[in-house]
């Protein structure tokens, strides 16, 4: 069996598996697969007309995502184990990720655990836009200030804004690692850099939308995300001035704004953090998308 290291040109053939399916949850594309190539080896075998695909770090090798095709079989899954098990040196982390609600009877009628991962939050573009109702008061305000106080740009990006960019991303990162003893946070601040250095320099192959805020033609805000599926629009990632009042806010309702032609909005998961639950929650999202892990039992 012939694997292949993911490649930029692999993008057509991605995202032809991807469509077969329409797909909610936000690592259901090829640019959420492609950027975190600085961290893993990914790679990718079609088995039984489905396209799989591998990471593979220090500690081991998983699935990514659940096989990509119209249908799945016992023997399919099991080949996908057997690859990672071959890989692996301990079989307990053999596994596949990001597997979503509606497949889970599937994989539990082979005698799989399906485990909880997180989720995907999703909103109505409509209330995003107007912000109306208490709810949305503080919101209200802190887009009010930053337009009232500030003198500032809205621009779409361009790859020359990438290293004020990623200079931004370091202050952010710097001011929360000061913030945090929890090495498994500033681990993943780490690894959000080097995905977005990805996804900054590989913007337009990746068909990734990007819109930056500058003031006083500084780069104080930006913000990336694609297209999910023909009525949901995902936000990749947003970083912002933490000592800007009010352009967090400023700068989702505007990047919204321009998407008119999506019904929904998807910000993806919080990565366990209290914090981003809170502000995502404080949006008041219509529905919260789960995703699971497939692993064997124990007892297997």
């Amino acid at each position: 069996m012939k694997y292949h290291p993911l490649r930029l040109k692999d993008k057509i053939l991605f995202d032809k598996f991807l469509s077969i399916k329409r797909q909610e949850l936000s690592p259901y594309s090829f640019a959420n697969i492609y950027i975190w190539r600085g961290l893993f080896k990914i790679f990718w075998v079609i088995i039984e007309d489905n396209l799989c695909i591998f990471f593979q770090d220090n500690i081991g090798v998983f699935l990514y995502l659940p096989p990509l095709g119209k249908s799945q079989s016992k023997n399919l899954i099991g080949s996908c184990f057997d690859i990672m098990d071959g890989l692996n040196l301990n079989k307990d982390i053999s596994r596949i990720e990001n597997v979503a609600e509606h497949g889970l009877d599937f994989y539990r009628s082979l005698g799989y655990d399906c485990v909880y991962k997180g989720s995907d939050y999703l909103y109505l573009s409509s209330e995003l836009i107007r912000l109306k109702g208490s709810s949305f008061k503080s919101k209200r305000a802190a887009f009010n200030y930053f337009i009232k106080h500030y003198r500032f740009d809205y621009c779409p990006y361009s790859l020359k804004d990438k290293g004020n960019c990623l200079s931004l991303y370091k202050k952010w990162m710097n001011n929360r690692r000061g913030k945090s003893d929890d090495p498994a946070y500033i681990k993943m601040l780490e690894d959000s850099f080097l995905a977005q250095q990805e996804a900054l320099s590989n913007y337009k192959k990746l068909d990734l939308s990007g819109r930056v805020v500058k003031i006083n033609n500084r780069i104080k805000g930006y913000t990336f995300g694609f297209p999910l599926n023909k009525d949901t629009f995902c936000i990749l990632f947003e970083t912002t001035d933490l000592g800007i009042k009010g352009i967090s806010s400023f700068i989702f309702r505007r990047f919204v704004e321009e998407l008119n032609g999506y019904q929904y909005i998807n910000s993806m998961d919080d990565s366990g953090l209290a914090n981003l639950r809170r502000v995502k929650l404080s949006y008041r999202p219509v529905r919260l998308i789960p995703s699971y892990i497939v692993k064997r039992k124990s007892d297997v």
